[in-house]
């Protein structure tokens, strides 16, 4: 099924990857929402043992580490893709792409 207006902004198309635009929208509301998460159960462990900020900070602390940690590889990997697309590129050797994250791990054609 076809959305109705998927023509409005053809710089965030699907086909259009190489834009350069990232999903930073996303991974910011990722971060809040974990960290809110994490937030509100620490929140509730507290509450029900009686220990009010021991697990309140410890779990956002937890997240907070978790989540940037996170964003440091999915950068690093980013970057060693786009530096392999360089060097490719450089010698007029066909780029490489990433490996799609849907396929089977022992698929190997």
């Amino acid at each position: 099924m076809k959305l109705l207006f998927t023509n409005i902004r053809p710089g965030r198309a699907q086909g259009n990857a190489a834009s350069g635009s990232d999903d930073s929208l996303g991974r910011g509301m990722d971060v809040a929402l974990t960290m809110l998460v994490f937030l509100g159960l620490g929140w509730l462990i507290d509450r029900w043992l009686g220990l009010f900020p021991v697990f309140t900070i410890s779990l956002v602390l937890f997240a907070a580490i978790g989540s940037f940690l996170r964003m440091k590889y999915v950068y690093d990997a980013t970057m060693e893709r786009l530096e392999a697309d360089r060097a490719a590129k450089r010698h007029g050797a066909p780029a490489t792409t990433a490996p799609d994250a849907t396929a089977p791990v022992g698929d190997a054609a």
